[in-house]
């Protein structure tokens, strides 16, 4: 019940900033179809990251290094539509894209070699990348 309390106020103190504050980042344009593609890849990211979080706190590294490298790292690229969704993006906000990937490559090559908080000090990388895009660029 206390964590649900602490989420509601967190979304209710983004709100509140998010009304007051003007939002600057690039538009990025493309068609609708691939806004919804890109969406749908972002939400999946969060939530990899979720399973991500669960696996390490669980101490279940190979599972947490499956998720990173399937969902996220280098390897995913293709299931995402990196390709495709390249030409539509600044050449910044895809070599943020492509850090992130590599980073979640990272974080499975650390995450089996079983050093939990190396492992999170690597998780690091993946969310960085995540708020710096988040942070200059949208789609809507």
């Amino acid at each position: 019940m206390k964590i649900a309390k602490i989420m509601v106020s967190a979304l209710i103190a983004l709100t509140v900033v998010g009304s007051v504050e003007a939002d600057n980042r690039e538009m990025v344009q493309m068609p609708e179809m691939m806004q919804e593609h890109m969406l749908g890849n972002m939400r999946d990211h969060v939530l990899a990251i979720h399973e991500i979080l669960a696996a390490l706190s669980g101490d279940e590294m190979d599972e947490a290094s499956a998720i990173a490298e399937e969902r996220l790292g280098m390897s995913s690229m293709r299931l995402h539509g990196a390709g495709h969704m390249a030409k539509f993006m600044p050449k910044q906000m895809g070599a943020i894209g492509t850090s992130m990937h590599r980073a979640a490559s990272w974080f499975a090559r650390t995450a089996e070699e079983g050093d939990r908080l190396a492992a999170y000090d690597s998780l690091n990388q993946i969310t960085a990348a995540c708020v710096a895009c988040h942070a200059g660029y949208r789609i809507r």
